[in-house]
């Protein structure tokens, strides 16, 4: 599996891993902040993410794989490891697996329970994108804001789009296979899986992702985690409190 990546800096390996839906690019002013700090920062994109290979195969564990494999191509070892959300799942899967790669690992927004399904109307809006009739990102908003009321969610979910060709929009995510497997995005860290070295979690106070039950879950599978809440954010808290998240990211990792 190619995994695409933007790689800015040079330094200590540091891979940032989206959430779903999501892609690297996502995180490239927050990623060119933490190049500037003496590290070499790897925006990857994620399977049926972005720019990345398509795959009717979607779960974690190839994910992790996938992740491995990019990480033996590349050469790195002795990394900080940071996934949000989806992303995060992969995160705690590969460190679960191959702990010997990671110096740090670094969680945000989400927790190794089960998650009900909840994209919904997001998948049902971008399903209803007719790209026969939409000519502009405009006319995509106009038509997602039917289903999808938030502004900012649109403005990332549009992200995705581009011109697959002179005169026609699409989009970058293997929308298809993403809607078929999202009960997947929900799945729990296997409940034998462990890891033993230094964890941050990062929460939104405004997220309901990692609650005060999730904290002894947590714990389970990563005996030496700490817990911390970036104040005035939601499950999106990289985006909507960044300098309190690269603070605390950056007090953790030096």
């Amino acid at each position: 599996m190619e995994l695409y990546s933007n790689i800015i800096g040079e330094g200590k390996p540091f891979i940032i891993l989206h959430g779903f839906l999501g892609m690297g690019d996502n995180w490239k002013t927050l990623g060119k902040e933490f190049s500037e700090a003496g590290f070499q920062v790897h925006l990857v994109d994620q399977r049926n993410h972005g720019r990345s290979s398509w795959s009717d195969t979607f779960n974690y564990e190839v994910m992790a794989e996938d992740l491995k494999g990019y990480c033996d191509k590349n050469n790195i070892k002795d990394m900080v490891l940071m996934g949000h959300s989806m992303g995060g799942k992969t995160a705690m899967l590969f460190a679960t697996l191959y702990s010997e790669y990671i110096d740090k690992l670094i969680i945000a927004d989400i927790s190794p329970r089960f998650y009900p399904v909840h994209h919904d109307a997001i998948l049902n809006g971008l399903s209803a994108l007719d790209f026969d009739a939409i000519e502009s990102r405009g006319e995509a908003d106009e038509a997602l804001s039917a289903y999808i009321k938030d502004v900012g969610i649109r403005q990332f979910l549009l992200k995705n789009l581009y011109w697959k060709e002179k005169g026609r929009l699409d989009l970058r995510m293997n929308l298809e296979v993403l809607d078929r497997e999202v009960a997947e995005v929900g799945e729990a860290l296997p409940s034998y899986a462990t890891y033993n070295k230094d964890t941050l979690f990062l929460r939104g106070d405004r997220s309901e992702y990692i609650g005060v039950d999730d904290e002894a879950n947590i714990k389970n599978y990563f005996p030496k985690a700490v817990i911390e809440t970036i104040p005035n954010a939601g499950h999106w808290l990289h985006a909507e409190n960044p300098e309190a998240f690269y603070d605390a990211v950056m007090s953790f990792i030096k």
